[in-house]
């Protein structure tokens, strides 16, 4: 726990504190509830996309960016795990009436970049953003998926998508307290769709989970060391903070090239 409260972290801060300051952008996270595979919690986006939106926070103010990060969303889109014990679902039109609504706030409070920070692989806000769009025409609206903000090569040898190597070293590096042994885990082998379009990815269609893993893994987390989970997570906030830093108090037309 931190001894002082951040003051970009709306749920730490408090009156006193946020009128001093002027936002230009707000973070939103958005993780899920969902099993990962034997050995990690099912907060696991959650951990992850608190920690990569504060750390990338504190970055940006030290530069001179002052962004608000609001609470997390804790629940995602899991409609392929409606049979996994407690994977909560939430639907992509649950999510879009959240962001209308917390998209009104904002542009009360003269906010004009709202970043939405995911962290679940399953969340798509490409074609809420396009809504909200015409909705709010003077909020600039994105998404970032933390976790493609850093290329893996280089740093993680095996793929994966779910409780793989890459999410089991960040949650190594950020909560070793409470995963299970790495020798408890499954392998996270997955059966994909046979249809050569699918492979090629031009063809898509949701994965009825349970059917294409034994452990609810997708990807072998047997290299998986918390340095590899530090180095990631260190270069993914970094290059957030950027981000941060490139859009603050620009107008449209100058994010533009």
């Amino acid at each position: 726990m931190n001894n002082q409260p951040r003051p970009f972290v709306l749920a730490e801060t408090n009156y006193k504190e946020i009128v001093q300051h002027k936002f230009d952008i707000a973070v939103l996270p958005w993780g899920a509830t969902e099993a990962h595979n034997y050995h990690l919690p099912y907060g696991t986006d959650n951990y992850q996309v608190d920690h990569i939106a504060y750390t990338s926070a504190e970055k940006a103010w030290k530069k001179g960016t002052k962004v608000l990060v609001m609470p997390t969303i804790p629940f995602g889109v899991n409609t392929g795990q409606l049979d996994v014990p407690f994977c909560i679902n939430m639907n992509p039109s649950t999510q879009l009436s959240i962001l209308l609504d917390v998209c009104d706030v904002l542009v009360r409070h003269n906010i004009t970049k709202l970043v939405i920070l995911n962290g679940h692989g399953a969340n798509n806000f490409v074609a809420m953003i396009r809504e909200l769009a015409g909705k709010f025409p003077n909020l600039f609206v994105c998404v970032v998926n933390w976790f493609t903000s850093h290329q893996r090569t280089g740093i993680f040898v095996n793929k994966g998508d779910h409780a793989d190597e890459m999410e089991t070293s960040v949650m190594m590096h950020l909560h070793p307290e409470i995963l299970l042994p790495l020798s408890t885990a499954g392998d996270g082998a997955t059966r994909s769709f046979s249809p050569q379009a699918f492979k090629e990815g031009w063809a898509w269609a949701q994965r009825p989970w349970s059917l294409i893993s034994n452990d609810t893994g997708s990807g072998d987390p047997a290299l998986a060391t918390p340095e590899k989970g530090k180095e990631f997570t260190d270069k993914c906030s970094s290059a957030i903070a950027d981000l941060f830093c490139d859009l603050d108090k620009k107008r449209i037309e100058e994010i533009l090239s």
